[in-house]
């Protein structure tokens, strides 16, 4: 197959919105300078996600009109259950509507107060969810060399984790979560010696290892790309011997799954299994439809094996690489190498007169926004930052990153480009960027909902943090 060709033909398309300057101005600042505020009608390429923007396939659309609608015991749970068990070889196979409502389901039914969940990087609503359950989320990343790019750059530091588990504070771990691929962490995948390493370490010292699956396939074609131990192998079979290593997983399956809705959780314990189904029935619905139509499930059945297509991963991965190789090419920053479902751009590289308090990612996010229509998510220290304590400036994110997102078999080289000519003009301009400030904020998860306003000032003025009313 050529480098970088579409492995699929497109059968039907929607109109592109292509707002003016003047409109994408007032778009901006009516949404409070927060780009998920901004509605889909002003935007021209939408890289703000790679979750439940997918393009499902034709057998997809198929497999919508078998969908069993019956409240309980549906044939198309059946179906969907049947394909996740093979898959991943957990007898305990749970529906929900998405990722969040999954990771919170499980972690609320197994972390305690007081206990410890560690992962390389727990994302922001898994965060959350540790946090609503009590428990403290603790970062694991690998430390990687300043030299060369890692291949494995998504991995937890196994030293760190022997000490944490050895020390007087390992009989409080809980759970260690590994994000495959890492998607805060720069969309870097995982290898299977650190899965398989972190799975001994858990067994010593009794704790349950999950996986955050929800881009399993992708780390999967990674490893096989970048492993040399397992480069003849199937994505697939990567993808199964990865399961194989863990507890049980929780996946959004708006990722891939490639379906609009969707998620699921997969154990082996029976158990931890039950008290999931308690939860599950008090916000999601019953434990064989979790919130979703039966059509939903037979789309995700389908979507869970196309999704290991050797053909369509290196397409995904070729992708990414073309895409920032041009980004780079326009003087914009990267973090190397391009994993599969997004690039990363270093915001504090670009935009060095913008300190972390005055949020670069955002800013330069907003700016790709101005100049062409291009909405990005910020993974900055508006989405990573903590409060200080002390109440003065946000203790900042580890890095200020921009995540142009690749949705799943929607947009063409031809719309890649444009976002790469939009990037280049505010390169171009880069040191007239401003930087903001919040305005109001949520108590958790600010990001989502936050009203900013530009600020060039660079003062330290304290931002507000009462609930958005």
């Amino acid at each position: 197959m050529p480098a970088f060709m579409e492995p699929f033909r497109i059968k039907a398309v929607e109109p592109i919105p292509f707002p003016v300057p003047l409109e994408r101005r007032r778009a901006l600042a009516d949404a409070g300078y927060n780009l998920f505020r901004v509605p889909a009608r002003a935007i021209t390429i939408d890289l703000l996600t790679d979750s439940g923007t997918s393009a499902m396939s034709a057998a997809q659309w198929s497999a919508l009109l078998s969908g069993d609608e019956s409240y309980a015991g549906a044939a198309s749970f059946e179906r969907f259950e049947a394909v996740v068990r093979e898959l991943t070889g957990y007898d305990h196979v749970i529906p929900v509507h998405q990722g969040r409502a999954a990771e919170r389901i499980l972690l609320g039914s197994l972390l305690q107060p007081g206990d410890v969940s560690v992962s390389n990087t727990h994302f922001d609503t898994t965060r959350a969810s540790v946090e609503a359950a009590g428990a403290s989320a603790l970062d694991l990343p690998v430390d990687l060399p300043a030299a060369a790019p890692a291949p494995f750059g998504g991995d937890i530091s196994l030293p760190q984790l022997q000490n944490l588990l050895q020390g007087p504070d390992g009989s409080s771990v809980r759970c260690v979560i590994l994000t495959i691929t890492n998607n805060a962490g720069g969309g870097q995948p995982v290898s299977l010696d650190n899965i398989a390493a972190t799975r001994e370490l858990c067994d010593r010292h009794g704790v349950t290892l999950l996986l955050d699956a929800s881009r399993f396939a992708e780390n999967a074609y990674l490893v096989t790309e970048r492993d040399p131990g397992h480069a003849g192998r199937s994505p697939r079979d990567v993808a199964e011997m990865t399961f194989a290593l863990a507890d049980g997983c929780w996946a959004s399956l708006k990722k891939d799954g490639i379906g609009n809705i969707g998620g699921m959780i997969g154990l082996r314990d029976a158990g931890l299994a039950r008290r999931c189904r308690e939860q599950l029935i008090a916000v999601e619905g019953f434990p064989t439809y979790g919130g979703l139509a039966g059509r939903d499930l037979d789309a995700l059945a389908r979507g869970l094996q196309e999704v290991t297509d050797p053909d369509y991963l290196r397409y995904r991965a070729q992708s990414a690489r073309w895409f920032g190789a041009q980004l780079l090419d326009a003087g914009i920053p990267i973090l190397e190498p391009t994993g599969c479902h997004a690039v990363y751009v270093d915001a504090a590289v670009l935009l060095p007169h913008v300190p972390p308090h005055r949020l670069p990612a955002t800013a330069l996010a907003n700016e790709l926004y101005l100049a062409g229509a291009v909405r990005v998510s910020e993974l900055g220290t508006l989405v990573f930052g903590r409060r200080s304590p002390h109440g003065g400036p946000d203790i900042p994110a580890p890095r200020e990153l921009v995540r142009f997102a690749l949705p799943r078999r929607v947009y063409t080289k031809s719309h890649l480009e444009y976002v790469v000519e939009v990037a280049a003009s505010v390169a171009a301009k880069a040191a007239d960027v401003p930087g903001y400030r919040i305005v109001e904020q949520a108590a958790t998860l600010r990001h989502f909902t936050a009203v900013l306003t530009p600020d060039a000032s660079g003062d330290d003025e304290e931002t507000s943090s009462e609930p958005l009313g």
